[in-house]
Order: C-alpha cells, then sequence, then structure tokens
C-alpha cells in the first residue's frame, strides 16, 4: 500500500479504535467498575477468566497491554516504509525490557524475566540471556555490556532513558516540516512534563542540589540549558521552592498544582502535579488527533493516548484489588479532587 492509501487506512482505523477506547470523557469508566471481572468485562467484552482475583487484576493489564501493542503494530505495520518515529515510539518497551533484564542480573536471576513482546521489531536477542555482551550485541544497545554494581542500578537507568528520548527526538526531526511541527509540540510537553515531575520528586524526596538534578534530566544537549526542549522547561522551575505556592502559582504549570487552602504547610505534590500533566497531555493528543489527518500525528497521538489509557486501566485494576473505593480510585487517578 502507498503512503497517501496507508495514512488514509490508518487514520480510519485508529479513529474507530479510539472511538472504542477510554479516553476523553469514557476514561472515567474504568474507575466506576465494582470489581475485577466487571473491569475485565467492559475492556474485552470476553468471558472473564476463572482465575483468582490477585491474578485477574495482573491479567487484566497484561492483557490490555498486549492488545494496545498488537493494535499498534497492526497500525504501523501498514506501511511499507513506517516513519522513523513509529518504530521508536513502539521501542520504548524494548528500552524497558533492558532495563527489566539488567536489574534481573543485577540481582544474580538465572530466569528471563516477565518482558513485552513487540515483535518484528524487537532488536535485542533475549535467547542469549544471561549473556549481556550478547543479547545486544549489533544493536543500539551494543554499549551495554557489563552488569552494574547493585548500588549504581539506579544511574544505569538513566542511560537508556536519555538515550531513548533522544532518539525520539532524532526521529521527529526526519518529518516532513508540515508534519513535524504537530508531533514536536506533543513529544515536548510530554517529555518535558516528565522532566518537571522529576525535579519536584528529586528536590522534595532525596534533597538534591540543582546541579545534581541537571545531571539527572533528559535532555537533547549535552549541557542543557533553558532553550533545550526537552529539559528547559525543567531547568526554569529549579530554583522555585518546593514549599512556595507563591511562586508556583506564577508558573506555567500553575493549573496542575495541588490545592491551596491557606496553610503554611502546603507543598507541590509530585503525584498530583504528574496526574495533572498527563492528563493535559492526553486531552492535547485527543485534541490534535482530528486536526491532522493522513500525517505522523495520527499514530504518534493515537500512540500516546492508548498508553494514558493503558495507565489508568493498571490504576483501575490495582485499585479494586486492594479494595479501594471508587471515589479513592479517581482520587489516585486525577480525575476527583483530593
Amino acid at each position: 500500500m502507498d503512503k497517501s492509501g496507508a495514512s488514509a487506512y490508518v487514520y480510519a482505523k485508529a479513529s474507530g479504535i479510539i472511538a472504542r477506547s477510554f479516553v476523553g470523557n469514557r476514561t472515567i469508566k474504568l474507575f466506576e467498575t465494582k470489581s475485577l471481572s466487571e473491569l475485565w468485562s467492559l475492556i474485552f467484552n470476553t468471558e472473564v477468566p476463572m482465575v483468582p482475583e490477585i491474578m485477574l487484576a495482573k491479567q487484566i493489564e497484561v492483557e490490555a497491554q498486549k492488545k494496545f501493542i498488537k493494535q499498534y503494530i497492526d497500525l504501523v505495520s501498514c506501511y511499507s516504509k513506517p516513519e522513523p518515529i513509529f518504530t521508536i515510539l513502539l521501542r520504548f518497551y524494548e528500552y524497558s525490557n533492558l532495563k527489566d533484564v539488567v536489574s534481573s542480573l543485577v540481582t544474580g536471576k538465572n530466569q528471563l524475566p516477565s518482558l513485552v513482546d513487540i515483535g518484528k521489531f524487537a532488536t535485542i536477542d533475549y535467547s542469549k540471556y544471561p549473556d549481556l555482551a550478547k543479547m545486544t550485541e549489533n544493536t543500539e544497545f551494543s554499549w551495554c555490556t557489563e552488569i552494574p554494581d547493585v548500588h549504581k542500578e539506579k544511574d544505569f537507568e538513566y542511560k537508556p532513558d536519555l538515550q531513548y528520548v533522544r532518539c525520539v527526538w532524532a526521529a521527529i526531526q526526519k518529518l516532513p516540516k508540515s508534519e513535524r511541527i504537530p508531533v514536536e509540540k506533543i513529544i515536548k510537553q510530554s517529555l518535558s512534563q516528565r522532566n518537571v515531575a522529576w525535579v519536584v520528586r528529586l528536590k522534595l524526596y532525596y534533597k538534591y542540589t540543582n546541579e545534581q538534578i541537571k545531571k539527572r534530566l533528559l535532555s537533547i544537549s549535552e549541557n542543557p540549558t533553558v532553550n533545550d526542549p526537552i529539559a528547559g522547561d525543567a531547568i526554569k522551575v529549579l530554583d522555585l521552592p518546593v514549599d512556595s505556592w507563591a511562586d508556583w502559582k506564577q508558573s506555567v504549570y500553575s493549573d496542575c498544582l495541588n490545592p491551596y487552602l491557606g496553610s503554611d504547610d502546603w507543598t507541590v505534590d509530585p503525584r498530583w502535579l504528574q496526574q495533572a500533566m498527563s492528563k493535559k497531555n492526553n486531552a492535547l493528543a485527543l485534541k490534535t488527533f482530528r486536526q491532522y489527518p493522513f500525517t505522523a500525528n495520527v499514530l504518534v497521538t493515537w500512540f500516546k493516548m492508548k498508553q494514558f489509557e493503558l495507565d489508568c486501566i493498571r490504576t483501575a485494576a490495582e485499585g479494586l484489588r486492594l479494595n479501594v473505593s471508587s471515589s479513592e480510585i479517581k482520587k489516585i487517578a486525577g480525575f476527583e479532587q483530593l
């Protein structure tokens, strides 16, 4: 199928899937279910497996992820030559797999951990486990040959995250300008928000200095400044005290802050901030999905919306497993004020 034909088919197919997905106003339905069995039926519309509740929660998460990835692979495969951004987005899960593999090796496990299957788009040879060098040979992860010390595992995880972000950004730059602009906007907002939430967590929970935080930010440039497209916004908030409502209220993230009730004990809530920013980014993806039909923006925004849906499914399943009330699950997910 030529590109124009593939783009038209993908747009129609992707639109149909989104119409049936739990995005936009339909997301709340996930948090209104009363049991894991009801949640399963809502998502899959098939007979509920005869397994214990604790196993059903995990099975819902696993099956939802498999369904999402299969749908995405089917859409990408409509193109004889998919745009690089399509495949690198999917390989987010290969980067995640690599970190899980290394974590398993650090703890001395001989059995391959549970991994996400991305089919023909995978490059790591998992059959060579536990030989890390052979697993990553002739891949973009060929630098990963040695198992890090257990005390340096967190430092190791930063490298694949940074590599992924830079690969995503490089892939976006290969798009025609007319298609690049909307894709760049949605990806920039998503990654910038991740950095900002990371700044708050590191300052609040780990008491990191600004210089220590800058070294852990995802960025495009080696020495990021406020002009870096991914790290710039995070650098701008580095000097904001986490307990200053007045300062944060003046930032561009004022609409994502936990409420100020006049208490001197107010502190930026990183979970609230993250959830609010994720909802904001999802709303942008939903809005722009139909604004640029037959372009790369369709699959990029589709992917981001379905990732958000998957996060919500996990939250709903875990809440039900722990017997948390519907109202509390909504609060945890950021769909109801605390």
